[in-house]
């Protein structure tokens, strides 16, 4: 559709539609039936056609008008004085203003609805930071009230009441210092100590670190890799170490009774590897796949929060892997497994 009549084509439509169903319920009430304007309803078109085709003639006439002293009032203005109006000109510049007119407002648009959805997504995060450190925090608050209401004197319970409080502290803790970080990498703060590592020999001791976790997890953690032989790729090592660390623990809490997840690597040429971290979990529905990366989004709404963690680690693994200018990749089916990958560089030289 052309954007020049866009404006005039929508108002006439709209026109004939009100018109249409103010004529039908008149006559309903005159009648008590529409039987006659069907049966007469080649006539009822050939009247909306001839009242579409009027008022769009009509409706253009008037933006077209309306622009035209509008530009012609600006050229006066600025024109010294005594110098005729070249209409031909003018008339392109009405055209161009109508065009960029209509341009600006289809962009606004777009920019109103991003801008609705930025302002959807920032009540949604700040509800959900509010949740996570809600829950932390009243666990220290109700285990401390009760050492100082109660006047528990029992040192195993004293002890036991503290050390949950700890843990409530900790994950205060895990949730501002995560939060940090992401701040960082967003803002081009953080920087990445790039060197040159063997990729293989770091999922190697990342099996072995994770591998009593796995266990109490009921999770069988093993790798899989191309070869023996050395496999150097450029990246910080702390970070992807971090980010192997995140996917791994994340398919343990996912994961089903004597369940597996591997890490293996795949070739994609001379130059990327890539890095999967396969498991047979509970899986993901696919309507849960383009927000994974979100802070603080959960898939089961219900899941206990008190497990651990920020509840920001996939965040933050998107974070880093974007920070090395790679990507991330994220396939799941319900009740089959999930797959978590990423490409890395091979070292040059």
């Amino acid at each position: 559709m052309n954007q020049r009549y866009s404006a005039a084509l929508q108002l006439s439509l709209l026109i004939v539609v009100v018109f249409s169903l103010i004529v039908s319920v008149v006559f309903y009430f005159y009648r008590g039936t529409l039987a006659p304007l069907f049966e007469g309803i080649v006539y009822v078109i050939i009247c909306q056609l001839c009242l579409f085709f009027f008022s769009f003639v009509l409706i253009q006439k008037r933006i077209e008008n309306f622009i035209l002293t509008k530009v012609k009032s600006l050229y006066q203005d600025l024109l010294p004085t005594g110098i005729p109006l070249n209409e031909d000109s003018l008339q392109k510049d009405v055209i161009s203003i109508t065009q960029s007119l209509q341009k600006f407002a289809k962009e606004s648009k777009l920019e109103i609805e991003l801008l609705k959805d930025k302002e959807n997504y920032r009540r949604e995060f700040i509800g959900n930071l509010a949740h996570e450190l809600k829950t932390p925090l009243f666990t220290v608050q109700g285990f401390i009230l009760t050492l100082l209401d109660n006047n528990v004197t029992d040192e195993k319970t004293i002890k036991k009441y503290l050390k949950k409080a700890a843990s409530g502290v900790d994950r205060l803790g895990f949730i501002i210092k995560d939060l940090d970080l992401i701040t960082q990498f967003e803002t081009g703060v953080n920087t990445l100590n790039v060197e040159q590592f063997d990729i293989a020999t770091l999922i190697k001791d990342i099996v072995e670190m994770l591998e009593i976790q796995a266990k109490k997890s009921g999770i069988n953690l093993q790798y899989n890799l191309v070869s023996d032989s050395p496999i150097i790729v450029s990246g910080d090592i702390e970070r992807i170490t971090q980010v192997l660390t995140n996917l791994v623990v994340n398919s343990f809490k996912y994961g089903v009774e004597n369940g597996t997840t591997e890490i293996e690597i795949n070739e994609l040429s001379d130059a990327k590897i890539l890095v999967r971290v396969i498991d047979n979990g509970k899986g993901i529905a696919e309507e849960h796949l383009p927000r994974l990366f979100e802070r603080f989004y959960r898939v089961d709404k219900t899941r206990n929060r008190n497990e651990g963690g920020s509840g920001l680690g996939l965040s933050i693994v998107k974070h880093i892997i974007e920070a090395h200018n790679e990507k991330i990749f994220v396939e799941s089916t319900p009740l089959v497994g999930s797959e978590f990958s990423f490409t890395l560089s091979r070292a040059k030289g």
